[in-house]
């Protein structure tokens, strides 16, 4: 079977943060190097690592991994927004 490519928002929301890409590293129990794999989607996370960054950033998976194209996140605040 082959692999689905997973899209994310990982390097957006390390940056409004202001959060390195070594304190993310650090945080959620990776190498430095594999966030900047993640950022560039040349790597998809396990299900483990993928909730780690989830709970670091304090949102859901959904709101950070895709598989198709993400939307800007006001975008996504925005139909939230309108459905509630």
């Amino acid at each position: 079977m082959k692999t689905r490519k997973l899209y994310n928002r990982i390097a957006v929301l390390r940056q409004e943060r202001g959060i390195s890409r070594k304190e993310l590293a650090d945080r959620i129990g990776v190498n430095f190097q594999t966030v900047g794999y993640l950022e560039r989607e040349e790597y998809n996370p396990s299900l483990d690592l993928a909730f780690r960054i989830s709970e670091c950033f304090g949102l859901p998976i959904e709101m950070i991994f895709a598989t198709e194209p993400l939307k800007p996140m006001s975008q996504e605040l925005l139909k939230h927004r309108k459905e509630g």
